[in-house]
């Protein structure tokens, strides 16, 4: 079955998903909602000019009315951070799949209500950590999983980039806790988020972050020391004070029995791959890290999922969850600077207020 989709925010990251969709056989777009009636029409643009078909995408500038239209079997939320969770509780409850940019919420209860909302429903909650999905990932994941590099020791997550003041003082709600939730929630979480699901659970965490910034509230520089249940130790360094531009993301994981390295503007660069016993040639390796159809791949599983009686998305709202509560944990222990055990029961970027104070 073809599954209708709506968007909510016609941004930067909104064509990511349009191009996603017009590379799925079994999606079609037929409604988008932003605020901004020329945002709408260059996407609709976008889409019917890469499109085979011409029916007609129906715009709401409040998404609210979208949420009402019955031709609507899923909504693609790409707004900004702080309403991520408040849209996808309305699709939810407006019986609508949802498919949901990082992070699912800027809070660990609004995160739990989701969870809970979404299985209540019988609804799929897809949160966007679409690098799962990139063909290489998976294969270190599984070479992990297979005990194939030995027991892991350490993981190292490196997040070196620039953001300036203009791109803050652009938009009201950027570099602030309660609305945009700070650096590595938006510029870290994805590398973040691969870290812990190559490591798996985390036991305990230590972070500090630090802010010099006068046109944001947010973090500059962050910190974190991770002990993970299996014993293996993790570092989280990020900053966007890098000097004059992006240097890029670095991801590596070191085992008994091997390293494994990525960087590059996207992690797209392996600059080591040594596994003891490994066949994995050069050609297979190359032709993993280039393919960077993840998105395609994302979708194809929400798809699947939702016309399906016994499958479910591959990250849910309880996976989707993870990276961030690891990011609650650095925010946390920076403002007792003790070291938090994990998991932790509360957390919101608005405690980070508590700093300013």
């Amino acid at each position: 079955m073809t599954i209708r989709f709506g968007l909510i925010g016609c941004g930067f990251i909104s064509k990511k998903h349009l191009y996603a969709l017009l590379n799925c056989d079994r999606a079609q777009l037929v409604a988008l909602s932003d605020i901004q009636q020329s945002r709408m029409e260059e996407s609709i643009n976008y889409y019917q000019m890469n499109s085979d078909s011409l029916s007609t995408i129906e715009c709401y500038t409040n998404y609210q009315d979208m949420l009402g239209n019955e031709e609507v079997d899923a909504v693609i939320i790409c707004s900004y951070s702080g309403l991520h969770a408040k849209m996808a509780k309305e699709a939810l409850l407006s019986q609508k799949h949802v498919v949901l940019e990082k992070p699912m919420a800027l809070s660990l209860a609004e995160s739990n209500e989701l969870i809970t909302l979404a299985q209540a429903q019988k609804k799929e909650l897809m949160v966007c950590h679409q690098l799962r999905f990139r063909p290489i990932m998976q294969k270190i994941k599984q070479i992990i999983d297979e005990g194939k590099i030995g027991k892991p020791i350490l993981g190292v997550a490196s997040i070196r980039i620039n953001r300036t003041q203009s791109y803050y003082m652009s938009t009201s709600w950027r570099g602030k806790w309660e609305s945009d939730g700070g650096m590595l929630i938006n510029q870290g979480i994805h590398v973040v988020d691969l870290l812990q699901w190559f490591l798996g659970d985390v036991k305990t965490v230590y972070g500090e972050i630090g802010q010099q910034s006068f046109v944001k509230e947010t973090e500059d520089v962050a910190l974190g020391i991770i002990q993970f249940k299996n014993q293996a130790k993790g570092i989280i360094e990020s900053n966007i004070v890098t000097k004059p531009n992006n240097l890029g993301y670095s991801l590596s994981i070191f085992g008994e029995k091997g390293t494994i390295s990525l960087d590059g503007p996207s992690l797209n660069n392996i600059t080591r791959w040594f596994v003891e016993g490994d066949e994995t040639t050069e050609e297979e390796l190359e032709c993993l890290v280039s393919d960077g159809n993840e998105e395609i791949y994302m979708y194809e599983n929400f798809i699947e999922a939702v016309n399906s009686n016994n499958k479910h998305v591959l990250i849910d709202g309880l996976e989707g969850k993870k990276a961030l509560e690891l990011i609650f944990a650095i925010y946390k222990s920076e403002l007792s600077k003790q070291v938090v055990q994990c998991p932790i029961t509360s957390f919101s970027t608005a405690d980070m207020k508590r700093k300013e104070g």
